[in-house]
């Protein structure tokens, strides 16, 4: 009888969380439909004048900043870059706060390494490469999207750029600074991790999170699906939607598993069947993004990743939990965005399974109980796992002026994880401190060599 209850409180629990993710992604989905609609009727009546204003947008800005360095925006999962959702921003605007940003559209589900190596190819233009071995190995096709043209094709060591990384997105970046660090890039055996000249990482997932485990993921290796979970009607909601293939919904939003070819044209019928079943795609082969977020997959990916000594690192940890009467729980109602409530109750709740080995040497639920509603505070901080990377926690912007390269500043903010993007209102004054300290941060506290002179800035006569 127990059993039968617990069984009944799980299936009502995956019941709310489908259709609360649902909605939002409706919602999501419906506002960049409205605003194209919107867009084609003004264009309709509005008088065809042409005013003679060019933007370029493939080199990230106008001619008059090119000396500055980019700062590249990188979302994190289920994410989207310009172009996508019909303009709609990721980060909520926050790209106009600086004249020379770019916004990459990445594979919203594909796997740490996949997107890294797309991170590449559209900054240095060229057709996506993933490898012969790593994609002999996960049963996708070597070669991706071609960009014409690179969105910086200058980027070296003496043309650095600056990384900003929202959840997995941050993850993506220090793995493809490895990357260059290893020469991984056919064609670009001069690449280095100097190229790299700062990381920013807003509710970064360094260490992985426990949310993974509530989700579906199995707790004991951190690869596998349990069988009935919401990850796995996820699983089925996107081989669906990429085996019918529709070109202008995959205009509007796409996983990124086009090179994993599962479209009805290519598989067929008993292809799509195949996928369901779980014999092949990129579930199968777990080369997607959820092995990449679970403890032990980030502490997988950690091992081979390295805190460079030339680059500035800082760090925005989040968290929407506090202790009341020595028990973690939810610091705010209203205050928590309702497709991630539940899921901040439960993760401050979270223990590991007793029959299971814990993930790393060390681990302790307690460490894990704070927590933003998709992450845990302690993964968002810094590199913790298998070992420590140099941090220093800030309370104060002075006590990190001037920065020491090679040193992961953080702070913790009082925030859910979806605070500082797609809905700039929800976060009111605090989306415009914390975004103009990450940009200034970049032009005037973070350089190698001399200061570049900003736009607003003239240069003194001799």
């Amino acid at each position: 009888m127990i059993r039968l209850w617990i069984l009944a409180l799980q299936m009502s629990e995956l019941f709310v969380s489908s259709v609360v993710h649902l909605v939002y992604g409706f919602y999501i989905f419906s506002t960049a439909v409205a605003s194209d609609l919107s867009q084609a009727l003004n264009d309709c009546f509005k008088p065809n004048v042409n005013i003679g204003v060019k933007e370029d947008e493939s080199r990230g800005g106008s001619p008059s900043v090119d000396g500055l360095p980019p700062i590249v925006l990188v979302h994190g999962i289920f994410g989207f870059g310009k172009g996508r959702l019909a303009g709609l921003s990721y980060f909520a605007g926050a790209e106009k706060k600086d004249e020379r940003v770019l916004v990459p559209d990445l594979g919203s589900l594909t796997s740490i390494y996949d997107r890294a190596r797309e991170l590449f190819y559209y900054l240095k233009g060229g057709q996506v490469d993933y490898g012969e071995e790593h994609s002999k190995a996960c049963g996708h096709s070597q070669f991706g999207r071609i960009y014409e043209q690179g969105n910086y094709p200058e980027w070296d060591e003496d043309h650095p750029i600056h990384f900003v990384g929202h959840s997995a997105g941050a993850q993506v970046v220090r793995v493809l600074q490895q990357m260059l660090a290893d020469k991984a890039f056919k064609g670009y055996e001069n690449s280095s991790e100097n190229w790299v000249l700062s990381i920013t990482s807003l509710s970064g997932a360094f260490n992985g999170t426990t949310r993974t485990y509530l989700d579906g993921m199995q707790p004991e290796d951190g690869r596998c699906m349990k069988p009935i979970c919401l990850l796995q009607l996820c699983r089925l909601g996107v081989i669906v939607y990429d085996w019918f293939d529709i070109p202008w919904l995959k205009a509007y939003y796409n996983f990124g598993f086009d090179h994993f070819n599962l479209s009805w044209k290519k598989i067929g019928v008993w292809g799509l069947v195949d996928c369901l079943l779980g014999n092949t795609g990129p579930f199968a082969s777990e080369d997607w993004i959820l092995p990449d977020l679970t403890i032990q997959g980030s502490l997988r990916l950690n091992n081979h990743l390295k805190t460079f000594p030339n680059t500035f690192y800082f760090s925005y940890a989040t968290k929407r939990t506090r202790k009341i009467m020595g028990v973690i729980v939810p610091s705010s109602i209203l205050g928590i965005h309702p497709m991630l409530f539940i899921r901040v109750l439960q993760m401050s709740q979270w223990r590991h399974p007793s029959d299971v080995p814990p993930p790393y040497k060390g681990y302790r639920d307690e460490d894990w109980q704070d927590n933003d509603g998709a992450l845990n505070t302690i993964s968002m901080t810094h590199p913790r796992i298998p070992i420590e990377h140099p941090s220093h926690f800030v309370v104060n912007d002075s006590e990190c002026q001037p920065m020491q390269p090679g040193i992961w500043y953080y702070k913790i903010v009082e925030a859910d994880h979806i605070l500082f993007i797609v809905n700039r209102e929800r976060a009111g004054v605090q989306f415009d401190l914390i975004y103009d300290s990450i940009f200034e941060r970049c032009r005037k506290h973070v350089f190698r060599k001399t200061p570049p002179t900003l736009p607003d800035q003239s240069v003194p006569s001799q």
